[in-house]
């Protein structure tokens, strides 16, 4: 079994209200997603929103030092899966969707959210691999509680989009949280006994995020080193909760109530 971190009350406590900050940050950037903006605009109201909530960027900075993140979301648009890098020369457009992605460190701890936004009005094509996107994400949690197995989220996850006509990215995986941005395990979104595979407790705190693409499952990288791409170019959604295992289920720390 991995060397997994069990939180205490006290750290639950302040990473809880680190979800709720956070989940005040992108409800407001969500209300700036629209037709003509940058995405660098989005990243700049990010950052100053994180700062005025106690916090501070998680992904700004994070990398190698010969090319670190540049920015306090990753913003990726359309056939882009994760970590886009917010631009003054991407520019939102009627039909796109949007996946933005953000962490945030407060008092010590981590949290580390996202979702894919509709730009204007998009094709039905789009919102449909938006809500098996989520819904896949719930397939999962409601796989986990103390004493189930790690592989149960990854087979419920998997068990619901074999149902779709969409593929789950396999070279990227969701992680634990908590002191650290990305703290072990490493949580597949889908099953194949490559990944080790343990019992839950109480007090763990995981970053759950099922991207699923509306084609094929294989991805590239961009010019910029960081962007993962689909590699038919079709279109890919993101969605991502930071989560906490309790005595009687979960507790998705980073939701709007």
């Amino acid at each position: 079994m991995p060397d997994i971190a069990i939180k205490t009350e006290k750290e639950i406590t302040i990473m809880r209200e680190a979800g709720r900050r956070l989940c005040a940050v992108m409800d407001e950037l969500e209300k700036k997603v629209q037709p003509g903006i940058s995405t660098h605009e989005l990243d700049k109201l990010a950052e100053e929103l994180v700062f005025a909530n106690g916090g501070a960027p998680a992904f700004k900075g994070y990398g190698e030092r010969s090319n670190p993140f540049p920015a306090t979301i990753c913003a990726s648009v359309n056939d882009e899966i994760v970590h886009g890098i917010p631009s003054t020369e991407t520019v939102l457009s009627e039909g796109d969707i949007l996946k933005i992605d953000i962490g945030m460190k407060y008092q010590g701890f981590f949290v580390d959210m996202a979702r894919t936004f509709a730009v204007g009005k998009i094709s039905r094509e789009a919102q449909n691999l938006i809500a098996a996107t989520e819904e896949c994400f719930w397939a999962g949690v409601g796989a986990m509680k103390p004493g189930a197995r790690l592989s149960d989220y990854s087979k419920a996850v998997e068990g619901y989009i074999k149902e779709t006509p969409y593929s789950i990215v396999r070279n990227l995986v969701g992680h634990g949280i908590g002191r650290e941005l990305h703290e072990e395990p490493q949580i597949p979104n889908f099953y194949d006994g490559s990944m080790p595979d343990f019992e839950l407790e109480a007090g763990m705190t995981l970053a759950l995020e099922p991207m699923i693409n509306e084609g094929i499952h294989q991805t590239r990288i961009g010019k910029d080193g960081w962007v993962f791409e689909t590699a038919d170019g079709k279109l890919s959604a993101h969605y991502e909760n930071t989560i906490l295992i309790k005595e009687d289920g979960v507790e998705v720390l980073t939701i709007s109530r």
